[in-house]
């Protein structure tokens, strides 16, 4: 019996020890993304940011930024909770990183529930959103509520949509389905003739952002499942699901591809296990391998 307890002491000082170090330090997670519609275009670096909840790696993110920087990107996709929504919870970490990322390359932001709750509120928590928005924008961000922006790649033109759900989308321990034509209704309708990226905090919707006609879907939210289970799934979502489908990984859906953040931060549960944080690259375009 005395073995048997020591040996769970020790796996228990294990387990203990590997989520301090995976939510201390932070991985880069490579995807490869291919469609038919980017066939002909040269290979472009995505950097894909989620979930930060300002927390910080070194002084001002300077080693997030060093990493970043290391990738060479292309283009910077942020899929939201880069604050907290927590009223009188300050702004400033995220604020730094976002006005230092336009520096490094055109970046496009869309809301996750943190910012949206923020935006929502009633005075005066709503103005802390409101300063912080308006300085992200001054800094060069394409700031994407329900909006787009087109570029081009080579001979294809490329949407970026930044969703923003209603709230009620977030309810925990709830299964809640998005009103009808809830994509539509914010977004217009996809032009398949385009490549259609879809920034889109909640991959809880994944199927409603197939059927809207998104190409590559990134978000973030669930935090890798807080735990993993090895080659398989994540094991809890922020809203009580269990083992979500889509939680920290690159899925195909026929051509199009769906890329899940695991988070560069944490949030209310501090804890991660088999789920480091990690800073998203995505090697879009160029031909299969």
């Amino acid at each position: 019996m005395g073995k048997w307890l020591i040996l769970l002491v020790v796996i228990g000082i294990l387990v203990i020890i590997e989520c301090i170090r995976e939510i201390s330090t932070f991985q880069v997670t490579h995807y490869e993304i291919q469609s038919p519609k980017l066939k002909n275009i040269k290979k472009r670096t995505v950097i894909l940011l989620s979930d930060l909840h300002n927390c910080s790696y070194g002084k001002e993110n300077e080693k997030l930024l060093q990493a970043i920087r290391k990738e060479h990107p292309d283009m910077i996709l942020v899929a939201g909770d880069m604050l907290v929504g927590k009223k009188g919870s300050p702004t400033e970490v995220a604020q730094k990183l976002m006005e230092e990322l336009p520096q490094i390359c055109a970046t496009y932001y869309a809301n996750g529930n943190h910012e949206q709750k923020r935006k929502e509120a009633r005075e005066p928590f709503d103005t802390l959103y409101q300063k912080y928005r308006i300085r992200v924008i001054n800094a060069g961000v394409h700031y994407l509520e329900n909006e787009k922006a087109t570029i081009k790649w080579e001979d294809c033109d490329v949407e970026i949509h930044g969703l923003e759900i209603p709230r009620e989308a977030y309810k925990k321990f709830q299964r809640v389905s998005l009103p009808e034509n809830c994509l539509e209704n914010c977004l217009g309708k996809a032009d398949a003739a385009k490549y259609q990226i879809l920034i889109a905090h909640n991959p809880v919707f994944v199927s409603d952002y197939l059927k809207w006609g998104a190409d590559l879907i990134v978000s973030g939210h669930l935090h890798g499942g807080i735990a993993r289970i090895p080659f398989w799934r994540g094991v809890i979502t922020p809203q009580g699901g269990l083992f979500p489908k889509y939680s920290g990984e690159l899925t195909k859906e026929g051509d199009a591809s769906v890329v899940v953040s695991k988070g560069i931060g944490i949030h209310t549960i501090k804890i991660r296990f088999l789920n480091p944080t990690e800073l998203v690259v995505l090697h879009v375009g160029g031909s299969e391998e």
